[in-house]
């Protein structure tokens, strides 16, 4: 027996209804109180990447049927794992963007949430030097995060 379900499901567990075609996300302006030049830029390309390539929808600049815009709030580095002698052995890097998804077709899966991914990294590594990995791997982590909320209903 097969029973009918509620949106269109892909092989990433991402499930759109089925009438949405389209995905508009606007640029992630940086709004953080310390910039990071790569960071919206990466961040943006990468989360419009990940809903054209896994929920099979095409890019359009406003409007679409699932849309997301918003903010990256905070991107900052403290330390943790402070040692015996008051110094830290690790730093850890955190950004935070703030998502807006509206859903044209299901708009009780509309949503405003904040995002926050981290790294640690040794704190004798130069920040400027790894930055750009660092940025790249909290975004993945983040995009991720953002994805599952808005199309993957666990």
């Amino acid at each position: 027996m097969l029973s009918e379900g509620c949106g269109v499901y892909s092989f990433t567990g991402a499930s759109v209804p089925p009438e949405a075609k389209t995905v508009s996300v606007a640029y992630f302006q940086n709004r953080a109180p310390l910039i990071q030049p790569l960071l919206s830029p990466t961040f943006t390309d990468m989360l419009r990447d990940k809903f054209t390539r896994e929920a099979n929808l095409n890019m359009v600049d406003a409007n679409g049927d699932l849309a997301l815009d918003g903010e990256i709030v905070d991107y900052k580095t403290t330390p943790v794992a402070i040692q015996g002698n008051q110094t830290a052995a690790l730093n850890r890097l955190t950004i935070t963007v703030n998502v807006r998804y509206f859903n044209k077709f299901e708009p009780e899966k509309n949503f405003e949430q904040k995002f926050t991914e981290f790294i640690d990294y040794p704190s004798d590594a130069d920040l400027n030097s790894i930055a750009g990995d660092l940025i790249v791997t909290i975004s993945e982590m983040l995009v991720t995060d953002i994805f599952n909320k808005a199309v993957v209903n666990w």
